[in-house]
């Protein structure tokens, strides 16, 4: 049988470490519809993994990556053919499930997505998770009330993939994008991804007080910590905050009077949606969501980079997303 590029990840006394692989269809995990992968992003919760800095994977051996767009090879489901192009993220992929860092991935037919009209195989993977879930976050703030005319959007986090792809989804929306970075070299590049103003983190008291000056309508964050304590204390009334990462600390010390003396919203955004809710959002990526500029947020790499790369995006020295092209 041929063999195969994976980035496994093992486990020997409670160490999690990854290495570049020959691996074989007989020894990935089951499912209905085989994959031949063409990119694959690295995801923060991806660099968590294969460095095994956090725990993410519920089981050992694991092939990591949590998204994978590509071809159809075989499908023993009647909704997929060969040759389609689909993608998937999330479910159990890299965590539970073999998964996107590999030639080959095999999945239950019910996680693979067909690629919008309109969308490239590479848009899906240059969008993966973090797109996604920087799409989501803007969908459920625009649910809660949020508009154009309602402000400024802080986006913190500014430079990873959710932040870098939201602030351009925010943009073509025609909302003024205030980019929140700790980078003062990538002023540039986060202008012309369509930030109206760069905020240097270093040039911010985030201050004590349980309300701070009146500033934003919306904000996404994909830092916690004493950042989104900040923002919660920063809002307008009627803020809304889309919180779904975790770069910067877990703890969230803030008050109660964000909530009741200005009705701040801080809402929760977790990836791994329902079906319909991903479907939702994922028409809303490929038609008035869809970002503008994929090419200079995704750069490529190679399989053999993976573990490299997820070390530099740990080390927090990564601007955009690296993007895995498969031969």
């Amino acid at each position: 049988m041929s063999t195969f590029k994976a980035v496994r990840v093992s486990q020997d006394a409670g160490k999690a470490s990854s290495a570049l692989v020959d691996a074989t269809l007989d020894e990935i995990d089951a499912g209905e519809v085989v994959i031949a992968a063409r990119y694959s992003s690295i995801n923060y919760k991806d660099a968590l993994a294969v460095t095994g800095r956090g725990r993410i994977m519920t089981r050992f051996p694991c092939i990591a990556g949590i998204d994978v767009a590509g071809v159809v090879e075989a499908s023993s489901d009647a909704r997929f053919r060969p040759g389609d192009e689909v993608f998937v993220q999330g479910f159990g992929l890299g965590v539970s499930h073999d998964g996107g860092f590999s030639e080959r991935v095999r999945v239950p037919a019910d996680w693979v997505i067909p690629v919008p009209p309109g969308m490239s195989l590479l848009d899906a993977g240059t969008i993966g998770v973090a797109g996604f879930t920087a799409a989501l976050a803007i969908h459920l703030l625009e649910h809660n009330g949020l508009t154009p005319d309602s402000g400024k959007v802080l986006v913190n986090g500014a430079t990873g993939g959710c932040g870098s792809i939201g602030i351009d989804m925010l943009a073509r929306r025609g909302y003024h994008v205030v980019a929140f970075t700790g980078k003062a070299e990538s002023r540039g590049y986060l202008k012309d991804l369509g930030a109206a103003e760069v905020w240097l983190r270093s040039d911010v008291e985030l201050g004590r007080k349980p309300l701070e000056k009146s500033q934003f309508a919306g904000a996404l964050d994909s830092v916690g910590g004493e950042q989104l304590s900040w923002l919660t204390r920063s809002m307008q009334e009627n803020g809304v905050i889309g919180a779904f990462g975790n770069a910067g600390g877990a703890d969230l010390a803030t008050s109660v009077f964000p909530f009741i003396l200005r009705g701040v919203r801080l809402i929760g955004v977790n990836s791994n949606a329902p079906m319909a809710v991903r479907q939702q959002v994922w028409a809303r990526i490929a038609s008035d969501l869809k970002p503008r500029n994929l090419a200079r947020v995704g750069f490529p790499i190679a399989i053999g980079q993976v573990i490299e790369h997820c070390e530099l995006s740990i080390a927090g020295r990564v601007q955009g997303r690296a993007i895995v092209h498969y031969d």
